[in-house]
């Protein structure tokens, strides 16, 4: 249990005190986490969530029998009533009872500015449109490899208010823009923006309006670690502010490269060989040199970085090997729910490909993907709701083929395929269309791989 709210003052950064009636809008795992948080804390809550059940609900009625829930919508009177707002990241702060607290005055954050209140270790912030998971679990690795007191979460994982341990001696966070945008007190101690392709434009005015909400990342005066290879990052630099470059560019004037013999290298110190890496593809050196960039900002050893870079897999649906059938590879990388993860997919491989993409495209520009499939690409088979988007792009570029699920998808590849070719599933697009989630599409993609297997 935490201190009673009496003795954690820090918490009045965010105005809340014995009085407060705080609401937390969506429940889910980052909304269970706060109300268990805030109730631990003597906080006065309540919960509203726009579904009849969402996920969380059984554990909340289970921990917190007492705590009063509003379901199948949000009801006015719940906000009237709150003094405070805790908004999930699912939820958008456009909703209308959101929109009318804020301009009424009451006061309206997300989780991350409860963990800064209460976090008392140093914290490291990730983000980009793609990688950051991929960076924030091997920085983890490293600061674990280093015998450091190291808890990793967020947007991945475990949600951060499950995080706060008095033990801790770093964090490290991976953040989404959401968890950004609703955030005013991060003043991390090292953060980087990874990349910016368009992604949940669905969601934001346009890509400088993501890109922003991304910077926020920045604030205070923490090390920047900045990509020297995209434009719109390279601009987020700050004078008079500490910033840190990293390139896969052979890139002599930044600080992390890779150099010209292929070594991954700290200015002219060469690191260890790019080759020696499990994680493949040019942007996984990036995201490597992205790790090393903040894990010195922590102090790690090199020794302990290497390590864990040598040993470090990646993640489940992220450039996941799932077999090699008849000479051609399956690769699942359903992780890929974005444009700029598809294409960088893509320019990481160096044999053919036939690829297996579709889903909700979230209002994103399919343009991008003609020129790198147009290189690299065999034919493309077509799935889900914006099949016929991607296929006014691709199909002048590349054979194209359209199904209705994952095992037509699997079987036209197959059929499409040449012996030494990869099939690589990177959608290009969100799951939810056909699937809960996009683990539950990369679970289809393997389990249909090695049917054909057996």
């Amino acid at each position: 249990m935490h201190e009673p709210i009496s003795n954690q003052k820090m918490l009045s950064k965010l105005g809340l005190d014995s009085s407060s009636r705080v609401l937390v809008v969506g429940l889910g795992a980052t909304g269970l986490s706060v109300a268990r948080f805030l109730s631990n804390m003597g906080i006065q809550l309540a919960v509203t969530d726009t579904r009849a059940k969402p996920p969380g609900l059984i554990e909340l009625r289970e921990f917190l029998p007492d705590v009063a829930v509003f379901l199948n919508g949000f009801d006015s009177l719940a906000f009237t009533r709150a003094t405070h707002l805790v908004v999930s990241p699912g939820v958008p702060l456009e909703t209308p009872l959101i929109r009318q607290a804020m301009l009424s005055g009451t006061p309206v954050f997300g989780d991350l500015d409860l963990f800064v209140c209460m976090a008392k270790a140093p914290i490291i912030g990730i983000t980009g449109s793609n990688g950051k998971s991929t960076v924030t679990t091997l920085l983890g690795l490293m600061a674990a490899e280093d015998n450091r007191r190291v808890k990793v979460g967020g947007n991945l994982g475990t949600p951060m208010m499950d995080l706060l341990n008095d033990d801790a001696d770093l964090y490290v966070l991976e953040l989404s823009s959401f968890q950004l945008e609703r955030s005013n007190l991060l003043q991390a101690e090292a953060a980087t923006v990874l990349n910016i392709s368009p992604d949940h434009m669905d969601r934001y005015a346009g890509l400088n309006d993501y890109a922003d909400t991304k910077k926020r990342i920045f604030n205070g005066n923490g090390l920047m670690v900045l990509n020297a290879d995209d434009p719109l990052v390279e601009s987020m630099a700050e004078p008079n502010r500490r910033c840190v470059r990293f390139s896969v560019k052979q890139n002599s004037q930044s600080d992390y490269r890779l150099n010209h013999q292929g070594w991954i290298s700290r200015g002219n110190q060469p690191i260890m060989p790019s080759s020696e890496l499990r994680i493949k593809g040019r942007h996984n050196i990036a995201n490597a040199l992205a790790a090393i960039a903040l894990g010195d900002a922590a102090s790690l050893s090199d020794a302990a970085m290497i390590k864990a870079m040598r040993e470090f897999s990646g993640l489940d649906h992220r450039m996941q090997w799932v077999a090699d059938i008849e000479g051609i590879a399956y690769i699942n990388d359903s992780k890929a729910t974005n444009v700029g993860a598809c294409v960088a997919a893509l320019e990481g491989l160096n044999e053919p490909v036939v690829l297996i993409a579709g889903g909700d495209g979230k209002g994103a520009d399919f343009s991008e993907l003609a020129g790198v499939v147009a290189e690299k690409v065999r034919a493309a088979v077509l799935m889900g709701r914006d099949a016929p988007l991607l296929e006014q792009v691709l199909s002048p570029v590349v054979e194209t083929v359209r199904v209705d699920n994952m095992a037509q998808a699997v079987a036209s590849a197959r059929k499409l395929a040449q012996r030494g070719d990869i099939v690589l599933l990177a959608p290009a697009c969100a799951s939810l269309d056909q699937y809960k989630d996009y683990q539950e599409r990369g679970r289809m993609f393997a389990e249909v791989v090695r049917g054909m297997s057996k």
